[in-house]
């Protein structure tokens, strides 16, 4: 039994897709990011970085999204996520989810948190943000015209479940994600799955749902 902290929307989103998907019990303990939940002693005693998602494996917390999605296709290999080991194509999934965690993930905070970075050049901060993550989605695009449907070619993986929730976090944005066709096509397919049918009702997303 896993226990995942959350909060809807959130980058917890990844790892609560990835439990769907491999049908593993669980329990979702809420997290109110508003009401400044996450800096609670309590939670912080669990995740010392106060942020969500925050995983709680074999009694022990752990956190990082990515790296939870990977631990959960890892042990799991049943549900078939991640390439196995020794696969050839296991080098192309951990470069793109480090791709997805240290390219593209931060630029979203600088989009959505400008201030948090530069105070006194919080529009800028946020532009930059914006060229950094359209030039992300024509590169990510570019790959799926030529090696897709899925980020991994022919296989769907916790790379595609990564990639839309990004995709999901861009709906607002002058061009989102969607603004690409092989990206907005993937998108479209992931949306059909249960497991995101099934997020959106408990997490109660209705936008972009």
């Amino acid at each position: 039994m896993y226990t995942l902290y959350y909060s809807p929307g959130a980058a917890s989103m990844l790892v609560h897709l990835v439990l769907l998907e491999i049908g593993a019990p669980h329990v979702l303990e809420r997290v109110d990011l508003d009401a400044g939940q996450q800096r609670s002693a309590a939670y912080l005693a669990l995740n010392p970085n106060g942020v969500v998602p925050t995983l709680v494996v074999d009694g022990v917390p752990h956190g990082e999204a990515a790296a939870l999605a990977m631990l959960l296709a890892e042990r799991h290999p049943e549900a078939a996520l991640a390439p196995a080991l020794a696969s050839a194509q296991r080098a192309d999934c951990l470069q793109r989810m480090f791709h997805l965690a240290n390219a593209l993930q931060p630029l979203f905070r600088q989009w959505f948190y400008p201030g948090d970075h530069l105070p006194d050049a919080s529009d800028a901060v946020k532009e930059a943000a914006r060229i950094g993550i359209e030039k992300c989605w024509s590169q990510l695009d570019a790959h799926l015209a030529t090696q897709g449907p899925y980020m991994l070619g022919e296989r769907f993986s916790i790379v595609d479940l990564y990639a839309l929730m990004l995709m999901r976090w861009s709906r607002n944005m002058p061009k989102p994600a969607t603004n690409w066709p092989h990206l907005a096509a993937l998108a479209t397919r992931l949306k059909g799955r249960p497991s995101w049918k099934q997020l959106c009702a408990v997490e109660g997303l209705i936008e972009w749902a």
